[in-house]
C-alpha cells in the first residue's frame, strides 16, 4: 500500500484508521515525492522538531520505492491518458499513482480523484 501526503500526516498525528489499515498491510510504502510534500508542510510547524524525530523513528519501517525511468514513463503515459479524457490530477499525485501502478499496490488516500486513474485501487479510511 502506498500512502499519500495527507495519510503520512493523520499517521503521523495518531488517527486510530489509518494505523487500524496500516498494521494490516504486508507492504507499506511512503513515496520520495510524499516526503518531500510532508517535509515541506512541516518546514515552518512550531511542532517540527517532533514530526521530524517521528519521521526518522518510524521511516525504516517502510519501503521508499525508487522513482526510475520506468516511473517516469508510467507518469507520461498516466498524465497524458488523464489529460485527454479531461480528468487531470494534481502532478505530485500523478507521480504516487505511477509509482503505486509500477509496484501494482493500491493507495491509501482520501482523494477521490485517485479514481480517475485506470487501475489504480484506492483506499480510504
Amino acid at each position: 500500500m502506498i500512502l499519500d501526503t495527507s495519510v503520512l500526516s493523520a499517521f503521523v498525528d495518531g488517527d486510530a484508521g489509518v494505523g487500524e489499515i496500516l498494521s494490516r498491510q504486508a507492504r507499506a510504502a511512503i513515496p520520495v515525492i510524499v516526503l518531500g510534500e510532508f517535509r515541506y508542510g512541516i518546514a515552518e510547524s512550531r511542532h517540527r522538531p517532533a514530526y521530524e524525530a517521528w519521521l526518522d523513528s518510524q521511516l525504516p519501517h517502510f519501503d521508499v520505492p525508487a522513482v526510475t525511468d520506468e516511473t517516469a514513463v508510467a507518469y507520461t503515459a498516466l498524465r497524458v491518458a488523464l489529460r485527454r479524457s479531461s480528468r487531470p490530477i494534481p502532478a505530485n499525485d500523478a507521480w504516487i499513482a505511477a509509482l503505486a501502478l509500477q509496484h501494482r499496490l493500491p493507495v491509501l488516500s482520501r482523494d477521490q480523484h485517485f479514481d480517475a486513474v485506470p487501475d489504480l485501487k484506492r483506499t480510504s479510511w
